[in-house]
């Protein structure tokens, strides 16, 4: 096995808990943790809706929804988040890249549906490395919102089939739309556990929105941290991904140190295991091909 994978999925703050103002010690000390699991480079990728600029452009796309539990769940999860400034946090990143730290500047974009040309146009004149496309919502069900019982309550009220073409469209839509570079935890819909009894269909989906749009796709350890105990995506699906020729990223989608390079030697054996030989960085969203184990040089 090789040291010198990436950790290209990074938050600064736990959903639920209130953003603080990013520091440049905070990050070097991500940093820190990263390097020393072996870890070549970072990505901060801090959530859209976290952002007041976000919150300006996007409030109330759940109005439309018509379970008012669903509507209510998500206006409320906005405003507990919503409160961040972009241009601290972009700020602060780009100086840990000027102090010579192995960070490069990120974000997470979900999807909302009809609104991605002005996500794209909000976002155009920010110096982004990388953006991380992710569906983490169904309409306005947080179906991974595991601490939330009326998202929690869907599950054994919806068919999973439909669930996870549902969701998968999704993935569909935003990959389509051009928008971001990686399609982060590509199979996210099964967190809890549920899965259909022939996922192939749906991995041949997804794999296809990854090749036509040109993004890359991303390994993560999350998944084992989750319910579902398994890294995304699953093996079935990066096998399919690899043979396709998509090109890979790896990720531990912390939201705290502790999480930071979580289980990133146990992804390197699974990528090696699959003969694959080299990662995709991103130098101001243009992509890099970084053999495993090489040290990149910074931005």
């Amino acid at each position: 096995m090789r040291d010198g994978v990436l950790d290209y999925h990074l938050h600064l703050w736990p959903h639920g808990q209130r953003d603080t103002v990013p520091t440049l010690e905070k990050v070097a000390a991500y940093c820190e943790r990263a390097t020393a699991a072996g870890v070549t480079e970072i990505a901060l990728t801090e959530h859209l809706f976290r952002f007041v600029q976000a919150d300006r452009l996007l409030r109330g796309f759940w109005e439309q929804e018509p379970d008012a539990a669903l509507r209510v769940s998500m206006a409320a999860y906005w405003d507990a988040h919503a409160h961040a400034d972009l241009d601290v946090y972009v700020s602060c990143v780009e100086d840990a890249k000027a102090a010579g730290l192995p960070v490069v500047l990120g974000l997470e974009v979900d999807y909302y549906r009809g609104r991605m040309d002005q996500v794209a146009e909000l976002l155009a004149g920010y110096p982004f490395d990388v953006m991380l496309g992710s569906v983490h919502w169904i309409g306005t069900w947080r179906f991974d919102d595991l601490s939330d019982p009326v998202s929690m309550a869907q599950w054994p009220a919806r068919a999973i089939d439909a669930v996870w073409d549902g969701y998968v469209s999704a993935i569909e839509e935003l990959a389509d739309s051009g928008t971001c570079d990686v399609l982060a935890h590509p199979d996210l819909v099964k967190v809890a556990g549920h899965r259909p009894e022939h996922p192939e269909e749906c991995w041949d989906r997804l794999t296809e929105a990854a090749v036509s749009s040109g993004m890359a796709a991303e390994m993560s350890s999350a998944g084992w941290r989750k319910p579902v105990n398994e890294a995304y995506p699953a093996k079935g699906l990066l096998a399919r991904l690899v043979a396709r020729g998509v090109p890979l990223t790896t990720a531990s989608d912390a939201h705290q140190l502790a999480d930071v390079a979580d289980r990133a030697a146990d992804m390197a054996v699974v990528l090696e295991d699959l003969h694959v030989g080299s990662l995709r960085a991103f130098r101001r969203r243009r992509p890099v091909t970084v053999p495993l184990g090489t040290t990149l040089s910074r931005p």
